[in-house]
């Protein structure tokens, strides 16, 4: 079994919501464990962008989960996510440079195990 710190929890298809200034964006992000590393995607209905720099930690409320991405629309963007997962639901922020950070809402749509057959 895999230590929530490991990406356990973290691990399956999220429908997440970003609260940005201009407007609410919906993307859905899959995470995945690809020779013992971390990564995922995240498709919008625009676009479908790598995660990266995906970093996991116990905090109090759950498992802290931190990742990076780069967008082109609505504009090119370095985005940087920090939430936190609690069972199949995730809340947190996630912040462009110096622009405000946009508050973030997820739900788990199904678990890696889910996808196995």
């Amino acid at each position: 079994m895999v230590s929530p710190v490991d990406g356990a929890t973290l691990l399956g298809t999220w429908e997440v919501s970003v609260v940005t200034p201009i407007g609410t964006l919906d993307t859905t992000y899959e995470f995945t464990r690809t020779a013992g590393a971390l990564s995922g995607t995240a498709t919008s209905s625009r676009e479908t962008v790598p995660v990266t720099d995906v970093e996991l930690d116990q905090d109090p409320d759950g498992l802290r989960a931190g990742w990076n991405q780069a967008v082109r629309w609505p504009i090119r963007l370095h985005l940087h996510f920090d939430v936190v997962v609690t069972g199949d639901r995730m809340s947190g922020y996630s912040r462009a440079g110096r622009l405000p950070r946009s508050r973030v809402s997820g739900t788990r749509l199904r678990g890696p195990e889910d996808a196995e057959t």
